[in-house]
């Protein structure tokens, strides 16, 4: 159920997911890493199910360099490096909450939590086109996620 700072008129835009890998998944495993993701967004930020924009790329072994940070736990080659694009708006309260998601989500479908690398990107509306060249926020064409009505 999405939280009501979620779904407040903060912040509903849909985020942008690219999620990177080392080779070694089936394409069903990469399928549901892709799929615990965006439970979790969904869950947590109160976008509609079929408001999904995901790019999911494989890298060779090596490719993906993901070292402890002063943690004091390493990353194995099950590693999922995630970077979430969106417009700004919501609350760090929420932004922790679909982090936490996203790692329970991912436990789901064999992923350790220290293998879970989560990068969060605000922008604003005049940052998006959704197709044909053109910035469909800023012409008029989609409401803009949060805007007074």
């Amino acid at each position: 159920m999405p939280t009501p700072a979620a779904t407040s008129s903060i912040c509903r835009a849909t985020p942008l997911v690219r999620i990177d890998l080392i080779k070694g998944r089936d394409d069903a495993q990469v399928r549901a890493v892709a799929d615990a993701v965006h439970t979790a967004v969904v869950d947590v930020l109160g976008i509609p199910p079929r408001d999904r924009f995901q790019i999911v790329t494989e890298h060779e072994a090596g490719r993906v360099v993901a070292l402890d940070a002063g943690l004091g736990f390493d990353r194995g080659d099950g590693v999922v490096m995630i970077q979430i694009f969106t417009q700004a708006g919501r609350p760090t309260e929420v932004k922790q909450k679909l982090y936490a998601a996203i790692a329970a989500s991912l436990a789901t479908v064999g992923v350790a939590g220290e293998d879970v690398f989560i990068g969060y990107v605000e922008n604003t509306a005049a940052d998006w086109s959704f197709g044909f060249g053109r910035a469909q926020y800023v012409e008029g064409d989609l409401g803009i996620p949060g805007a007074a009505a």
